[in-house]
């Protein structure tokens, strides 16, 4: 048996409280516009049913409440630290669970969406599979997910900052740099660009597109359930 689930429940547990403000500082502040940013092409596609996984602190699920006031929004975690937290924030809704067994019915959520947790569950293929079936027909996939720049350049760049700069400011601000060496570790074992997109398409997912933000060290991925 995989020992993957626990150990991000205990390490994500453990920074829970200054999960937020290592995010804002290690990125700079460019998560809030990649977040932003995702949430706007939800609200294109007017879903009146949504599901955020892996929902953490809830900062995607408060982007997209704020961006599409008119739908049904649910956070989902396995952690009650990131929920209790998200529900201070604002969000309405949230249910603890976990994203690779869902509690809910086939068909519930015109759209799910997932931001920097599906490198972090146990196994993608199945995952994407879970979202699958509680996907309407017609029902709109979002992946918000760290990747690898394609440019040499940028891309030993962002090694170095994974692996050098990233465990460090991590211990800093959260005291557990073992939370930060495996982010880099996780980032570049995790399939991005086309070889994500092959994922979700072998998953049975149509129009998988995905766009490269920030020199391309995240990538939204959007797909449809036909």
């Amino acid at each position: 048996m995989s020992t993957k689930p626990t150990h991000v429940r205990e390490m994500f547990g453990s920074i829970a409280t200054r999960y937020d403000l290592a995010n804002h500082v290690l990125s700079c502040g460019i998560d809030f516009y990649w977040r932003a940013r995702a949430a706007e092409m939800v609200d294109a596609w007017h879903p009146h049913t949504i599901a955020d996984l892996a929902t953490g602190t809830g900062d995607l699920a408060l982007a997209m409440q704020k961006k599409l006031p008119y739908a049904e929004l649910t956070g989902v975690d396995f952690l009650p630290e990131m929920l209790e937290l998200a529900q201070r924030k604002g969000v309405r809704q949230v249910v603890l669970a976990d994203a690779m067994k869902l509690p809910f019915a086939d068909a519930s959520f015109d759209c799910v969406t997932i931001a920097f947790g599906l490198r972090n569950l146990e196994n993608c293929s199945a995952a994407l599979s879970e979202m699958w079936r509680v996907l309407n027909a017609k029902g709109h996939l979002l992946v918000l997910e760290f990747s690898l720049p394609t440019t040499p350049i940028l891309r030993a760049a962002y090694h170095f900052y994974l692996h050098r700069c990233l465990p460090l400011l991590g211990s800093i601000l959260t005291q557990k740099k073992n939370a930060y060496e495996y982010l880099g570790d996780s980032i570049e074992k995790f399939p991005s660009g086309n070889a994500m997109c092959e994922l979700m398409g072998g998953t049975g997912y149509i129009s998988v597109n995905f766009k490269p933000m920030t020199g391309g060290i995240v990538t939204i991925y959007t797909a449809i359930k036909p």
